[in-house]
């Protein structure tokens, strides 16, 4: 961990430096800290905003990892600078993440290319590698840059982090899905009202419900996996301009398929660079399936705490776990807190999608240079839902129950089960009915029965709420 060594003297607290130079100058850097000047101009010039995501981080170092190996297999670089340099990226790797946050301080909102945070993977490699062996000049343009540029590195780094994101966001959505088929397993028999324009409709189960709920999410993973493939194509390689100057031959193809092993995931090198370099189609597509994701997250969430409203006061057909207490002021109040925090994620979310949509657009001729809030905007959108669908799974649906005997006072209630009459005594004489149960503040069997129209009899056997389900007793 990197802290800052500092003396007071008097009243002031002084930071002991060292001194390095960039082709600007001299800069004033912290004396135990990894990076270099341009780190440190860039500490200084761009304070404002989050942290540069650590997922990103290690990609960017496994990339330089993987540079390494390859610039030594094309006899680019000599096996001992290679070496050393897979050394010291496999220390920083090893660091947990507080460690290794110290030495990666920059932010977000900084060069659109990202180039000061690939300068400070640099920087940081290039150090750590003379703590292992001075004996040993690492230099961090030079060689641990080396047959690269933060136009194509930055971008591939963006496309691996991504995809290995996308790969948690379906496995935390199957998690969902798998809570939710719990659910609509037991209760396929349990019979419900269903409304549609918030107005009462004709009855089904509460497992045909969630089935729907399932079917949303099963979708929202199909369109994932058919679109996440695109982020498999990596802009390394490019160099510069996507022309590829100074890159040994077979360079990219190596760190594809070095990178295509470490993540277990189809990367691949051939690709256009010029496209890799100046649009982020992919990524912008991609987070397009997240925010659907997100869509259809809202709507699940709503319905349940919707259902779950009450106990006394609301919809009350469902009831919802007690995770924490739900007022300062009101005693023994339960909110529906993991919808809510579920919902708020899916806003962010969508949110998020205007900043990759617009981002995505701003790619003037050979680079786009929104680069940094894609990636970020992104990794957040994926990192929201995949805590808050855990959350949702976890601690609300997997203790969810249905308040059966309310159900059954809903449908026996409700008005619209006059839909079995119709196809009996026809759709007019069935209105009629309806309304005269609602005029008359009766049941609808009581109303059914003194038009004459229908015997108590028929009444029993042509309106069965579960028959009307479809759902086989």
């Amino acid at each position: 961990m990197i802290t800052p060594i500092k003396q007071k003297v008097g009243q002031a607290i002084m930071v002991k430096t060292r001194i390095e130079s960039d082709t600007l100058g001299e800069v004033a850097i912290p004396a135990d800290a990894l990076w270099g000047a341009q780190t440190e101009r860039s500490r200084h010039n761009f304070p404002t905003g989050a942290k540069m995501p650590l997922a990103l981080i290690k990609t960017l170092l496994q990339l330089k990892r993987a540079a390494a190996v390859a610039n030594r297999e094309a006899n680019a670089l000599s096996a001992k600078k290679a070496d050393l340099i897979v050394k010291a990226v496999d220390e920083l790797l090893a660091l947990d993440d507080d460690a290794l946050r110290q030495d990666f301080p920059l932010v977000v909102y900084q060069t659109g290319s990202g180039t000061q945070t690939n300068m400070n993977v640099n920087e940081v490699v290039a150090h750590m590698a003379a703590k292992l062996d001075d004996s040993v000049a690492i230099l961090p343009n030079d060689d641990v840059n080396h047959g690269q540029s933060s136009n194509d590195i930055f971008p591939t780094a963006m496309n691996i982090t991504a995809a290995v994101a996308v790969q948690d966001l379906l496995q935390a959505t199957q998690h969902l899905i798998d809570e939710l088929t719990t659910k609509q397993d037991q209760y396929m028999q349990t019979v419900k009202i269903g409304r549609t324009h918030l107005q009462d409709a004709t009855p089904l189960t509460f497992g045909q419900e969630v089935s729907g709920w399932v079917a949303m999410l099963v979708h929202d993973q199909d369109y994932l996996k058919t679109l996440a493939p695109t982020l498999n194509e990596l802009a390394i390689g490019g160099t510069a301009v996507g022309t590829g100057l100074n890159a040994a031959p077979g360079f990219a193809d190596a760190i594809a398929e070095q990178m295509a092993d470490r993540y277990q995931l189809p990367f691949t090198a051939e690709t256009n660079k010029f496209a890799g370099l100046a649009a982020h189609s992919g990524l912008n597509v991609v987070h397009g399936a997240i925010k659907t994701l997100a869509s259809d997250l809202m709507k699940i969430a709503n319905d349940v705490r919707f259902l779950a409203s009450g106990p006394r006061a609301g919809y009350g057909e469902l009831n919802i776990p007690a995770n924490e207490p739900g007022s300062s002021i009101m005693p023994g109040k339960v909110n529906p807190t993991q919808a809510e925090a579920l919902t708020m994620a899916a806003v962010r979310v969508m949110g998020n999608d205007v900043v990759v949509n617009v981002a995505a657009s701003q790619g003037n001729f050979e680079m786009n240079v929104y680069k940094p809030v894609i990636i970020d905007a992104f990794l957040e959108s994926v990192t929201l839902l995949n805590g808050t669908m855990t959350g949702f799974a976890d601690k609300l649906i997997a203790g969810l129950t249905v308040n059966a005997e309310r159900m059954q006072t809903l449908v026996d209630q409700s008005l619209m089960t006059v839909t079995a009459l119709s196809p009996h005594i026809g759709y007019h004489d069935s209105a009629e009915i309806a309304q005269q149960a609602e005029r008359d503040g009766v049941t609808l069997r009581e109303a059914a029965v003194k038009s004459g129209k229908v015997t108590a009899a028929q009444f029993d056997a042509w309106v069965d709420p579960l028959a009307m389900t479809n759902v086989q007793k």
